[in-house]
């Protein structure tokens, strides 16, 4: 039996990180969450972490049997008898989420101020490469880039996946060459400032392929080879050069 190529990511980023990014995915209000909803799209992303062999923690799956206890909690009916009494099996997990996203909150009010103090300066690019990331032509071009989470990098991919044809996933060292998948990446990096997230994927139309370079994409975030940048929430992803591109204002401190 060949060994399957796997991945460790850094343990920043849980099961509660998801959830909120599928409620910020999906313009859901906190405090109504679709409970069934939430959870069927929860448990796409548990598989697609899966297929891509990532190495999931089982917070995530206990996570997941949260999600399905609540759901089936609230398919029970309500007894007739004083139903405005009975607590709202969503409760705990709400309280949960505006803690923790609270939390995040301060964190990144903390590191914005970081980056304020540390007066951090940028040079001004010129004769940038056509199809590397956008700049202000006009003011001389400070990119407005966003950090961005595991969890928006798997939803760009999941895009892609949902147009490729279906065929074997199964990732293994031979058959799929994570190792010159990086080598490819790390090639188109070397001369350029930045490369969408998209054109990285450019005449790769199974999904063998595209979960492999999705992969040896991870690999090269992860041992800090790149770094992945948004325009704005949901819009287009930037694999930038950290060699080529110096600190971009506040968006510094990337998640990836």
């Amino acid at each position: 039996m060949e060994e399957s190529y796997s991945i460790k990511l850094p343990a920043f980023e849980g099961p509660l990180d998801l959830l909120l990014h599928l409620i910020k995915e999906n313009k859901i209000d906190i405090y109504d969450i679709p409970i069934a909803i939430i959870t069927h799209q929860y448990l796409e992303y548990i598989e697609i972490m899966k297929e891509l062999n990532l190495d999931i923690a089982g917070e995530f799956l206990v996570m997941a049997a949260t999600l399905i206890h609540i759901k089936s909690r609230l398919l029970l009916p309500v007894e007739e008898e004083a139903p405005e009494a009975q607590e709202d099996p969503r409760l705990e997990l709400v309280q949960r989420l505006i803690e923790y996203q609270a939390f995040k909150e301060a964190s990144l009010a903390l590191r914005e101020r970081e980056t304020e103090w540390g007066k951090v300066f940028w040079r001004e690019v010129s004769g940038r490469d056509e199809g590397t990331a956008p700049a202000d032509s006009e003011a001389g071009g400070e990119l407005d880039l966003f950090d961005l989470s595991l969890f928006d990098l798997l939803t760009a991919f999941k895009k892609l996946l949902d147009k490729a044809p279906a065929d074997v996933v199964t990732i293994n060292r031979e058959t799929l060459t994570v190792k010159d998948r990086i080598a490819f990446i790390s090639e188109r990096l070397e001369n350029t400032d930045a490369i969408r997230f998209e054109d990285l994927f450019e005449g790769t139309h199974t999904k063998s392929r595209l979960i492999v370079t999705f992969v040896a994409l991870l690999e090269i975030l992860r041992l800090g080879l790149a770094r992945a940048y948004q325009e704005k929430d949901f819009g287009p992803i930037w694999i930038i050069n950290p060699q080529r591109r110096p600190a971009v204002g506040a968006a510094e401190n990337s998640a990836l």
